[in-house]
């Protein structure tokens, strides 16, 4: 008697196990490359003010021409490889790539930046080593009083290793 109750209960979730992934669907995604975090959908922000360059300071910028690719973020990004949210059951992906044309240009940013430069006029910011604002970071103080944006290389510990930039 036990065993035929057992059967019973066996297949029953057996079927309803197979009633649900017949019906199920895959979920679609869709991955979209953007050089400004202000391009993403669901992240409200004006304009980018931290701007990493491809290239060292001395090769971004020559005669007081930009010759680098570079990303702008405004805001904290807690990962330079980009982010991704659910609507509905799609996936949509945003990767940060460096654009703007130059040396670069459509490369990943994460791990790829070798200077910085800071034109919030009134936010101070921090490039971590690691995702999530880990391990060794550097401090890029705001502009400076008469708008000046300088930029500066990346200490060598992050030169072409960072992942994630926050208001300092």
């Amino acid at each position: 008697m036990r065993s035929a109750r057992f059967r019973a209960k066996s297949a029953a979730f057996v079927m309803s196990f197979a009633a649900v992934t017949v019906t199920a669907h895959p979920a679609n995604a869709a991955e979209y490359t953007v050089t400004d975090n202000c391009d993403v959908p669901w992240i409200t922000c004006s304009y980018g003010d931290l701007w990493l360059f491809y290239n060292s300071k001395d090769i971004a910028v020559q005669g007081g021409y930009i010759k680098s690719a570079y990303t702008t973020f405004y805001g904290n990004v807690s990962d330079h490889w980009g982010t991704s949210q659910y609507q509905g059951s799609s996936l949509t992906t945003y990767r940060y790539v460096f654009g703007n044309g130059g040396n670069g240009n459509g490369q990943y940013m994460k791990n790829n930046a070798a200077s910085v430069q800071n034109c919030a006029p009134d936010d101070n910011y921090r490039v971590y080593f690691s995702s999530g604002y880990g391990g060794t970071s550097q401090y890029f103080a705001k502009n400076g009083p008469y708008g000046d944006c300088n930029i500066t290389n990346l200490i060598t510990a992050l030169k072409n290793n960072n992942a994630s930039s926050h208001f300092a």
